[in-house]
């Protein structure tokens, strides 16, 4: 009896933590973008960023199916989020292209973190109504990373922009609906 009630119990727990797990998944691919991004190896860590995507969708899709979501969840992953898909796609680009502006090109791939930081902040205080508010920071942050394969089709000018349209997008106040 005391053996079925400690199984269950840690069943029960192991269950309750299985969406943070995910989320946790996430910032560590998120960490090694980072470190690629450090050793130059940036393709990898472009794929290391849609990595991130991948298990950050599965992280809310368990919470919601297992009905475990919480508030502890809901901050954790932003705090990932903000890794994941702020530092980690700044520093791609940074590094790939928006090195070459210098000053400037550092001051817009703070401006992105920091715009992605008061979008999470601002989605953990409000009450979630179907809707988001603003550009959500995962989407910013693949596109960001996904202009990484466009680096020679473009002039480098527009990757200042597309980190300045992002960055203002994700502090909007327009509406996306969730799916």
């Amino acid at each position: 009896m005391i053996f079925q009630e400690r199984v269950d119990h840690t069943v029960k727990r192991m269950r309750s933590q299985a969406a943070n797990a995910m989320t946790l998944l996430n910032l560590t691919l998120g960490a090694i973008a980072i470190v690629f991004i450090l050793k130059g190896q940036l393709e990898v860590s472009f794929w290391f960023i849609f990595l991130c995507a991948l298990f950050d969708r599965f992280d809310g899709m368990i919470a919601r199916k297992l009905q475990i979501e919480s508030e502890f969840g809901k901050q954790l992953d932003s705090l990932c989020d903000l890794i994941s898909f702020g530092v980690a796609p700044a520093f791609l680009l940074y590094e790939a292209v928006l090195y070459e502006f210098g000053i400037p090109g550092i001051v817009f791939i703070i401006l992105y973190i920091i715009c992605g930081a008061v979008r999470l902040a601002r989605f953990n205080v409000t009450e979630f109504n179907g809707h988001f508010t603003g550009v959500p920071i995962t989407i910013a942050g693949c596109l960001l990373a996904l202009s990484y394969l466009t680096i020679n089709l473009f002039p480098d000018y527009v990757f200042m922009f597309l980190v300045l349209i992002l960055s203002f997008f994700m502090i909007s106040d327009i509406r996306i609906q969730k799916r």
